[in-house]
């Protein structure tokens, strides 16, 4: 389905014709229709499904069209890291490109004072959509830099990272700020039970939107150890024994784990650097640019850097721990074998995590080839393929209570339609024209889309 299908707003289309963009992503063709709609959705999609357009098109274009406060905060985006709010803010500056009434501010932690007072101008200033982690944007709504009592867009991007980062107060504590007649979008990666109690809570009468999770690249060699968790470093000490292993990404489910992980390849003369939650956001971001330029050979990381980080030659990754959601695994595995390269995953299967690692084969519909311990380890456990365990996930969202009921068949829900607007739209064509910004060919900023 085309872009030119959709009650898209001119200047949204716009844009994505002078982008390049024509097709909807199966994400975007299920959720643009029900949030031009008004309808409370939930997406669970991985990353790089362009669910970042899927919410902000639908979103700009309502805005565009006019029918809310200008001098109030219209529209929420949280993010659970700096690096994903500064990506969303790219694709807001390329698909906004004819919005000359829509301004924004991202607002992130770990920046310094100059930084701050930047961002507390621009909210002062008034801005109708607002890119933030939580943390920050507590920090501006305490200080009275923002209000959301008239907002009308309240958007949750990967939220299962937002509540494994411990974001979930936080994210309570705005929610109580907001109006009751607002629209609630929410994607997440996974769906596990904390991210549907989540959804109960904040979310009315939702549509949910799921997208297939997809198989990991056939060009990954994927194999296992089966051990016992003391074995583990030893597998390190033998896997890193030459000192040749580079592009490497070691993924623990443990802040204090990665510590230790690091401790050890570092008593090994191995270029390595840990990546998690206790680090400030200038040490994250410097780990990170230390590992994407070359001057890292091994990053050794919490699920922090599962998702969203664009580094195409990851040569290995090695799961310290089996993810307890097959999802999960797909994530951090797929940071290897990008760009048309190969890749080795390589996981340690204690006897403590056999049922999840059994989960993840018959996720992938195979078996993992199961590797020998290394010589002097000793023996370890017999892996066991254990029965599937059942489901305690939640049967459905109910309403939030003493929210009041949105129409949910048209528009006219936010905003009637601009002076001379027709409520439906036709299809355009083009021809090839060049559109034109202040007397000059313009081209939008491509974001990730």
């Amino acid at each position: 389905m085309s872009f030119e299908e959709t009650y898209l707003n001119d200047n949204i289309l716009d844009a994505l014709y002078d982008m390049h963009f024509d097709e909807m992503t199966p994400i975007q063709e299920r959720c643009i229709p029900e949030i031009l709609d008004g309808r409370d959705l939930i997406g669970v999609a991985q990353t790089g499904t362009g669910k970042t357009a899927a919410y902000l098109l639908p979103i700009l274009s309502m805005l565009d069209d006019g029918g809310f406060p200008k001098d109030a905060v219209n529209c929420i985006v949280m993010s659970p890291t700096r690096e994903l709010a500064q990506q969303i803010d790219q694709a807001m500056q390329g698909f906004g490109y004819y919005l000359d009434g829509i301004s924004s501010v991202a607002v992130y932690g770990g920046n310094d004072g100059t930084r701050f007072d930047q961002e507390m101008k621009g909210l002062k200033m008034g801005a109708d959509v607002i890119i933030a982690t939580p943390g920050r944007l507590l920090s501006h709504i305490r200080m009275g830099h923002v209000d959301l009592s008239r907002l009308s867009f309240f958007v949750l991007d990967e939220a299962d990272r937002m509540l494994d980062m411990g974001f979930s107060d936080d994210i309570l504590s705005i929610a109580k700020l907001l109006p009751q007649n607002h629209q609630t979008i929410m994607f997440s990666a996974t769906m596990p039970n904390k991210i549907q109690d989540l959804a109960r809570t904040l979310l009315n009468n939702p549509v949910e939107v799921k997208i297939a999770v997809s198989k990991p690249a056939e060009k990954i060699q994927q194999s296992a150890y089966v051990c016992y968790e003391p074995q583990k470093l030893g597998i390190i000490r033998h896997l890193f024994k030459t000192g040749e292993l580079q592009r490497v990404i070691i993924f623990s489910g443990k802040k204090d784990k990665v510590k230790d992980i690091t401790r050890e390849l570092q008593r090994m003369h191995i270029n390595c650097a840990p990546m998690h939650s206790d680090l400030s956001q200038d040490e994250r971001d410097d780990v990170m640019y230390r590992f994407k330029a070359g001057q890292v050979d091994v990053l050794v990381a919490t699920d922090i850097v599962s998702r969203g980080i664009d580094i195409d030659d990851i040569l290995m990754v090695i799961n310290y721990d089996v993810p307890h959601d097959a999802e999960d695994y797909v994530h951090r595995i797929g940071r290897t074998a990008r760009a048309q390269r190969d890749g080795v995953a390589i996981t340690f299967v204690s006897d403590q995590d056999m049922r999840y690692f059994a989960d993840i084969e018959r996720f992938l519909e195979r078996d993992i080839l199961k590797n020998p311990l290394p010589e002097g380890l000793g023996e370890g456990p017999e892996f066991k393929a254990i029965a599937p365990r059942k489901s305690t996930r939640g049967r459905g969202g109910r309403g939030r209570s003493g929210k009041s009921q949105r129409p949910h068949s048209t528009r006219s829900s936010h905003q009637e339609p601009k002076e001379g607007q027709s409520a439906t739209r036709k299809k355009r064509h083009r021809g090839g024209h060049h559109h034109r910004k202040n007397g000059h060919q313009a081209t939008p900023p491509s974001p990730s889309f």
